[in-house]
């Protein structure tokens, strides 16, 4: 392991141990988006292997995405997110199977999208904890 990657591995595990709730699903977001991009990047390249790690490694993000849903508190945003989640690790498995970067791109912008969504409510978020 280089140093660059060495520093950026104690980067991103610090930036884990600090993390609040609402941080950790920010990074997650970023990581599944990163994970996608690199994967879109090893597809045209023809490396599949390296695209079917990087997208393995988005679905299981995905994954830990929805196991922070809380379906008491969250009620019909949570149930609309889980399907969400559902129908972007199904894609992103079609993606995988048809090299498809179309596929790939369209799970990239609901990441965005919901992202955008939840940076939006980040100081709310925060408030909400702080009462508690």
């Amino acid at each position: 392991m280089n140093g660059l990657q060495a520093y950026q591995r104690v980067n991103t595990q610090t930036s884990i141990t600090d993390a609040d709730p609402h941080k950790l699903i920010q990074l997650l977001y970023n990581g599944a988006l990163e994970r996608i991009n690199m994967a879109k990047a090893r597809m045209q390249a023809k490396d599949y292997e390296g695209k079917g790690k990087l997208i393995s490694k988005a679905i299981e993000i995905i994954g830990g995405l929805r196991s922070f849903l809380d379906f008491e508190k969250g009620g019909d945003l949570a149930v609309r997110l889980e399907g969400l989640y559902d129908y972007m690790e199904r894609t992103l498995f079609e993606a995988n199977a048809k090299n498809d970067v179309a596929k790939l791109d369209e799970v990239a912008d609901l990441l965005r999208a919901i992202k955008d969504g939840w940076d939006g409510i980040r100081e709310e978020a925060m408030g909400q904890q702080q009462a508690v």
